[in-house]
């Protein structure tokens, strides 16, 4: 069997393995505070469709909650442990979705599929408000194939021993400005990742598709060129993978790697 994988546009995916949809940091705005959509629509209503929810840490392009409103009834949604807390909007979802509170190293099942949480190097904070700190997490999902969601990570040195094995990397290889601080990868860096990870295959998220209003002059390469820089250094540092670089709502199937290596 095939894994699919959609891009839906910044860290937004759909990966369907096993019979279960798995969606990660469903961000569905054309207008986040001072960012605008810039590429690809709105994600249509079917990207809202899951078995299970992963929301890697708390940064609104993440954690976005009238995003989350858009969820069928009943819909689990994984958090990192003190999110519920540090998010007092979460209120008006709790309700309706099952909010799962997870820390790295922790297991769950959905069916034919188990969520794994792993660390991330990343800001946990709930911008602006406040100083509480909540550890960002990324994700591998193990059904057909291992499928890692980095979410929003720097490079840290333990990254391929803590992800383990994997056979799809979801590697963000931009941002949504002009500059990268500390705990974020661009192309360079996520090629270094992935040359570390070695999965046979990969596709680059979280580029191209928010933007600060009024800053399109303001280095617009770092919107228009990371996926394509990726696709041209993990060539040379990673020659073994194969890199699919998706347009907004375009899917790819990537063959499962079995039961038996995938679990």
């Amino acid at each position: 069997m095939a894994v699919e994988i959609t891009w839906w546009g910044h860290a937004t995916v759909t990966v369907r393995d096993s019979g279960v949809r798995v969606l990660t940091d469903p961000l569905f705005v054309r207008r986040l505070a001072h960012l605008r959509r810039r590429r690809g629509a709105v994600p249509p209503p079917a990207a809202a469709r899951a078995d299970v929810v992963l929301v890697s840490h708390l940064h609104a392009d993440h954690l976005h909650v009238r995003s989350l409103d858009r969820l069928a009834d009943g819909t689990t949604v994984l958090l990192p442990r003190g999110a519920l807390t540090a998010v007092p909007g979460l209120r008006r979802v709790r309700a309706r979705l099952r909010l799962v509170e997870i820390t790295a190293g922790e297991t769950l099942e959905f069916g034919e599929v188990t969520v794994r949480a792993v660390p991330a190097v990343h800001d946990g904070r709930r911008l602006p408000y406040g100083r509480q700190r909540v550890a960002a997490l990324g994700y591998v999902v193990a059904g057909e194939a291992r499928t890692y969601f980095a979410g929003d990570t720097g490079l840290f040195d333990a990254m391929a021993e803590a992800v383990g094995p994997c056979d799809i990397a979801l590697l963000p290889v931009g941002g949504w400005g002009p500059f990268l601080g500390h705990g974020h990868l661009d192309a360079a860096r996520a090629a270094r990742a992935l040359a570390d990870l070695a999965p046979r295959a990969a596709v680059p998220v979280h580029y191209g598709t928010y933007w600060p209003i009024a800053m399109d002059a303001v280095r617009p390469h770092e919107f228009h060129t990371p996926g394509e820089e990726f696709v041209r250094l993990a060539a040379r540092l990673a020659p073994r993978v194969t890199v699919h670089r998706l347009d907004h709502g375009e899917s790819v199937l990537v063959a499962g790697a079995g039961r038996e290596s995938a679990g």
